[in-house]
């Protein structure tokens, strides 16, 4: 598959995979001076990219397990969903969970970007649903 990048910056650099196996891309912030986020703060970063994904697919901006673990920064609105029709820019939601504040620099790794395929449903309205062993049991209904 072939993504479509647009670059609103020469210096901006394109998303990539950090391994072999990486299932996401790595998104990079695009600052033109640091951002510091303080705890239970939250800022919208910019990445300096557009991106046209082909029909039938989304993009999921999803958190970096390291700056959750070691600062407790993660991606607000996880997963972040890009619509294959949204031709903006793409920026990231951080929250900075940790207890000090949080120095955000360009070109700093802060989210990650999963390409992956799309089901649409088609609503039909009912007044029954089939039964199942769990039935209505929400929350915490299944056990520990």
């Amino acid at each position: 598959m072939t993504l479509k990048v647009s670059r609103i910056d020469p210096r901006v650099r394109l998303p990539e995979y950090a391994s072999e196996g990486a299932a996401g891309m790595d998104l990079r912030a695009f600052l033109a001076a640091d951002l510091s986020i303080p705890p239970l703060g939250r800022a919208r970063i910019p990445t300096g990219l557009r991106i046209e994904l082909p029909e039938g697919f989304e993009g999921q901006v999803r958190p970096r397990s390291g700056l959750a673990f070691k600062f407790g920064v993660t991606v607000l609105n996880s997963p972040g969903t890009i619509d294959s029709d949204y031709r903006g820019d793409v920026d990231v939601i951080l929250v900075n969970l940790g207890t000090q504040a949080f120095m955000v620099k360009d070109g700093d790794r802060i989210a990650q970007l999963v390409i992956a395929p799309v089901s649409r449903a088609v609503p039909e309205e009912t007044t029954e649903l089939s039964a199942t062993n769990r039935g209505g049991g929400g929350f915490g209904s299944t056990g520990m």
